[in-house]
Order: structure tokens, then sequence, then C-alpha cells
């Protein structure tokens, strides 16, 4: 369903209340110029397979936003690794225009995507990085840069701890979006966890609903409490062939 300016805001608001998350007037306006992006980019590439605008709001806004809950305000920086169109990335770049977020992607024309939204919502808080994430880390020496890294829809838990891991700083933690299975995951990344040094510090979980659908998700709050040992991450192919 298409809808006007007006009506898009208002929806994204009320949505936005019922969890219990504000969003000022310039924050609605952001994402309706992101919402309108999406679509547009969408047409020439691929980034999503929602477009319906109700669906957008629910499925990528308001399930990104359920993060904000999670985040300290007086952290200083977050690594969106993965990020895609954006998601959860530019959603909380938005949210907390104080807190610098680098979003990264191993695909380029998403990339270019994502430099046009940043240059039309005027937003001074995001850095852009090109390249796969267990190369980046070395080549940009990001080792335990960050407080907090986020993620959604990138990878297996085994795998994306891997990925994620090195760069946060010890005592940092990863919010790590996932659907209801997860405990399937959290079971099959105890090894991984071990070796990263990690533990899950708190899980929490949510719903909502887009025509009569119910769709659960959920949230691992997970906590770095030693360094990453130095062999870590791996190349792609040895983390793909045997995850931790």
């Amino acid at each position: 369903m298409k809808m006007n300016k007006n009506d898009f805001i208002h929806t994204l608001c009320k949505e936005a209340e019922k969890q219990r998350i504000i969003l000022t007037d310039d924050m609605l306006e952001k994402f309706e110029i992101y919402k309108n992006l999406l679509i547009e980019w969408n047409e020439k590439i691929n980034l999503t397979a929602i477009t319906d605008d109700y669906e957008i709001i629910m499925k990528h806004f308001i399930d990104c936003l359920e993060c904000v809950k999670y985040i300290d305000k007086s952290v200083k920086n977050i690594i969106d690794v993965g990020t895609g169109a954006g998601f959860p990335g530019i959603v909380l770049a938005i949210y907390f225009p104080n807190i610098e977020f680098t979003l990264l992607d191993a695909l380029n024309k998403r990339l270019i995507f994502l430099q046009d939204v940043v240059e039309k919502l005027s937003l001074k808080n995001i850095i852009l990085i090109h390249g796969r994430a267990e190369e980046v880390v070395r080549i940009n020496n990001l080792y335990e840069k960050y407080d907090v890294a986020v993620s959604r829809a990138v990878a297996q838990l085994p795998v994306l701890l891997e990925y994620i891991s090195p760069y946060v700083k010890v005592s940092g933690k990863f919010i790590v979006m996932k659907g209801d299975s997860v405990e399937d995951e959290i079971k099959l990344s105890i090894n991984a966890m071990n070796i990263l040094n990690l533990k899950i510090i708190n899980k929490y979980f949510y719903s909502y609903t887009v025509e009569n659908e119910e769709y659960k998700r959920s949230i691992l709050e997970i906590q770095k409490t030693k360094e990453t040992p130095t062999k870590y991450p791996r190349n792609y192919g040895k983390i793909k062939k045997k995850p931790l």
C-alpha cells in the first residue's frame, strides 16, 4: 500500500509509540525520505523484497528501532557489520545523531545507495566502508575500536561472532538481531563464544503483526570479556567451511 507523506509519518509515529519509542519530527521526516530512496533505488539494484509502505514501517523501521532500547546514549561509536540497505545502521544513526556509526558491507553498489541516503538525509555521523568483515578489520586497523557492534540477518550466529568480535572493545557488546529460533543458534555457538571470549548477557523477545501475521523476533546482547585471539577472524573459506 502506497501512503502519502502525512499518512506515512503518522503511521510510523504511532507504531513506534506502541513500542515505547518516541520519534521527533526531524527523525520522522528523515525516515520518510529514506523510505522513498529505498523504493527508488530498489528499482535499479536489489536492496529489499519489502516495498509496501506499511511493511517497510514494520519490518524494517520498527524492527530495527527495537535496538535503541539496548543502546546507551553515552556510547561513542557503533559498527554495523553487513549493513545491506542500512538495517539497522541507518535507522539507528537517525535515532542517535550524536553517536558515530560505521556501516560496513561487501557489496559496493549498496554503499553507493547508502552514500545517497547519507547525503539526502544530511547524516553527519556515518562512515561507510566497502569490504569483507574478516578483511577490513585488519586492512583498516579496526581491531577493538568500537563500543558496540550491531547486525541483522547476516549469518548464522557462530559465523557472525567470528566476523564481529574483533571489532569490539573488551567489555563492549554486540546487539544481534535474530528470528524466533535463536535458541538453536545459541546452542551451535557455545564453542565460538568460548574461543572468542564472549558471553550472552541478555535475551529479548518481541513481536509485531502485519496483516494478521505475527512476526516473532529476538535480540541477543553479547559481551566481550577478553581480547579476541589474534588468529581470528580467519579467512572467508575457513570460516565458511569450518565454523567455530
